[in-house]
């Protein structure tokens, strides 16, 4: 466990130059269209690129790669209480360099959602001060007070909370790590931008939401995603839409399209064991059913997904369509329901919606 927290009033000593660093990222220029969301696309010169056959060194991998421009750890669990209501919630923390051997930056976002209201909120960050960081072993990550931690990411907890919504979550893995793309080498584009990528989709979860009705017991599922590289879409690329699903049969799915000028899509298909077979660009089917009017602009909320392979065809609905994650770059976020071929839960993350 770390024991470089900052003392509370030393974290009010540094609220003015956190709301200078907020003032400096929201001035940073809107990425262009040709740059990828956020920026993505943008070329990572200087940086360490992901190539093939990578070799995973664990716990140390679970932990910061500063050598490359972008990373994350992003967790998200669809959840019920004791009368079936849905739920759901997602933490993520990103770390990022403005420029190679640059300053690191960190920003957290935190969602919870119910059948009907969205809660968000965003923290920032410099790094280097103990404000955010991640130690792999014992297993922390954290930005101020929000904080997964664990002896290691087989048994984490995680609490965090804003004015208005928050949770205490544990999160038990019953089956292993899963690595996407080639060993977890995973394109996203035909000019071969790729990001080391890799999952537990296995959670248990447990624990309570705090909602502004008061406090809420919930059980479900979870999913944590690791990734990181330096330029994780080509530049034409504008956003993605990407499904987290815990089948009711045991199985997983991971599917995931790049939109833009080149289009580019990717799935996995995750036995109950944690065997993993991926499916390359051009297998998956994906097509928006249904739109809804969120944040001033039309976003898919229904979507009929296919993995012929498998014998895989959903009509995947969002819990709440209004799930928008109104952060430095927005995106929608949300639980989702799925029937058809097999019935499911999970999570939807669509970017790129302007």
């Amino acid at each position: 466990m770390r024991d470089d927290r900052i003392p509370a009033r030393l974290a009010r000593g540094l609220q003015p130059m956190l709301l200078g660093l907020t003032a400096f990222l929201a001035l940073l220029p809107v990425p262009a269209p040709a740059q990828g969301f956020a920026g993505l696309g943008q070329g990572g010169e200087g940086f360490a690129l992901p190539t093939p056959d990578p070799v995973f060194t664990f716990p140390a991998d679970h932990g910061a790669h500063p050598d490359y421009r972008i990373e994350w750890w992003y967790l998200t669990a669809s959840l019920q209480d004791a009368e079936g209501t849905r739920y759901g919630i997602q933490w993520t923390l990103f770390r990022s360099a403005l420029a190679a051997e640059g300053p690191q930056i960190w920003m957290g976002h935190l969602g919870v959602t119910t059948p009907d209201a969205h809660y968000t909120g965003e923290k920032l960050a410099r790094g280097g001060i103990g404000q955010a960081g991640v130690v792999p072993a014992p297993f922390e990550a954290w930005i101020d007070d929000w904080v997964l931690a664990g002896p290691d990411l087989d048994t984490l907890s995680l609490r965090a909370a804003t004015a208005e919504a928050g949770y205490d979550l544990s999160f038990t893995a019953t089956g292993p790590l899963v690595f996407h793309g080639e060993d977890g080498f995973s394109v996203k584009s035909t000019s071969g931008q790729a990001s080391y990528y890799y999952s537990q989709p296995f959670y248990e979860v447990a624990g309570t939401l705090d909602l502004p009705s008061g406090p809420v017991e919930v059980t479900g599922r979870g999913w944590l995603d690791r990734e990181w590289s330096s330029q994780p879409l080509e530049d034409d690329q504008e956003g993605w839409d990407w499904f987290s699903l815990h089948l009711e049969d045991g199985h997983r799915l991971m599917a995931s399209q790049m939109r833009g000028g080149s289009p580019y899509s990717y799935a996995a298909w995750i036995e109950p064991d944690g065997t993993l077979t991926p499916y390359p660009n051009g297998v998956l089917e994906l097509e928006p059913l249904a739109t809804s009017p969120v944040a001033g602009r039309e976003v898919p909320t229904r979507w009929r997904l296919r993995l012929p392979d498998r014998g895989v065809d959903l009509e995947v609905t969002a819990v709440n369509p209004d799930s928008w994650q109104s952060t430095l770059f927005p995106y929608w976020e949300g639980p989702v329901t799925a029937v058809g071929s097999h019935a499911a839960e999970g999570y939807l993350e669509m970017t790129g919606y302007e």
